[in-house]
């Protein structure tokens, strides 16, 4: 085993890469932490400090095994046994490794083996937290999460909002802004706002899609021509579809999970935003209607007051409150001043989210801990 760890040591050299595993949903998995860890893997593939790969918390299995992946509950075991087993075998091999994370069973099922396992191999270990649901998760779990995390070299998290939230809980954290490929979008201008409503939030009971739909009730009565998309999938579906019926909503569509390419498209064929989460921490979904320049009418939950600022790169009203969910998308078309304010700023705002403005920081964070982590197995390499 002292061979192994010296051999390590050896060829960690200041002139070698990095070498950086970022354990994270694949794009198997609907949702921003999948998306986010794509995005940032691309990056980071063209820097040459950086040796990098993806080790997915969610693998296709072969064969056989790939059918009891779409068995409920059976896919939980075999994708788990699965998972850690790749663990065992490709955390010995990096230098660093970036683990993505959400809260309560999924933090249990997919962080937690990564944290242990790079533990257990004296790995630099970071922990890139984006769960809304923080406080409620620390809180809940607090006698087997805090320790965990407590386990991690580096926490970091996308917004100043979790910087404050894990403060909380005598857990310090870094902020680095999630990245937005603005290249990869299409801004429009929109000199005159069509009554086309756009909501592209998974369909978790958090992100509020209910209240986006009772909010599109009240505005047909003042818009009767006006349309809703809605995009994306979730446990909530059934209930969502059955609301819109019992709401009698006219020109509203669900479209389901939609590719990049295809969300690209539904931004470029809508021109407002709407989201009512009533948890949340810094939707890429706002940032995206930014980048391609939809107005953004959104509630109030956790982060996102901290990457909207009300009144200048968007609206926001208290959370549940659909009714001035409507009543703030209306003052859109009833001040066109206002939506064309709002659209340019959140174009700027957008600025801070570019891949300029956090790749120095991303590659400074992995720099110490490849440093830290050939320090210690080194100084357990002498101690033995």
């Amino acid at each position: 085993m002292m061979k192994e760890v010296a051999t390590s040591v050896s060829k960690q050299t200041a002139s070698s890469p990095v070498r950086l595993l970022i354990v994270a949903p694949s794009l198997d998995i609907l949702g921003g932490q999948a998306v986010q860890a794509d995005r940032l893997l691309q990056r980071l593939r063209q820097e040459p400090q950086l040796e990098v790969d993806l080790l997915p918390v969610n693998p296709r299995l072969p064969g056989v095994l790939r059918k009891l992946q779409a068995v409920k509950y059976v896919r939980t075991i075999v994708t788990s046994i699965a998972y850690i087993a790749s663990l065992f075998t490709k955390v010995r091999q990096y230098d660093v490794i970036h683990i993505f994370s959400a809260s309560y069973f999924s933090f249990l099922l997919a962080p937690t083996p990564a944290i242990l396992i790079s533990k257990l191999y004296g790995k630099g270990i970071l922990l890139n937290y984006h769960s809304g649901e923080a406080d409620d998760h620390l809180r809940r779990w607090r006698r087997t999460a805090i320790p965990t995390l407590k386990l991690v070299d580096e926490l970091i998290v996308p917004s100043a909002y979790l910087v404050e939230v894990f403060a909380e809980f005598g857990l310090p954290a870094r902020a680095i802004y999630n990245l937005i490929e603005t290249d990869r979008f299409r801004f429009r201008e929109r000199s005159v706002l069509q009554p086309r409503f756009l909501s592209n939030r998974n369909f978790e009971r958090h992100y509020g899609v209910d209240r986006v739909l009772r909010a599109f009730a009240v505005l047909q009565k003042r818009l009767p021509e006006a349309q809703l998309v809605v995009a994306g999938d979730g446990p909530e579906r059934s209930s969502l579809e059955q609301l819109a019926c019992d709401l009698k909503l006219q020109n509203t569509e669900f479209v389901g999970r939609v590719s990049h390419d295809q969300v690209i498209d539904l931004y470029d064929e809508n021109d407002v935003f709407l989201n009512g989460s009533e948890i949340d921490n810094q939707p890429l979904s706002i940032l995206e209607a930014f980048a391609c320049g939809l107005p953004v009418v959104t509630t109030d939950a956790g982060g996102i007051p901290y990457m909207v600022d009300n009144g200048r790169t968007g609206l926001i009203v208290p959370r549940g409150d659909y009714e001035q969910l409507a009543a703030s998308a209306l003052r859109l078309f009833d001040e066109p001043g206002l939506a064309a304010s709002l659209i340019q700023q959140g174009l700027e705002e957008c600025s801070k989210y570019h891949w300029e403005s956090v790749r120095d920081e991303w590659l400074k964070v992995y720099s110490e801990l490849a440093s830290s982590s050939s320090k210690d197995i080194e100084s357990v390499k002498v101690r033995a």
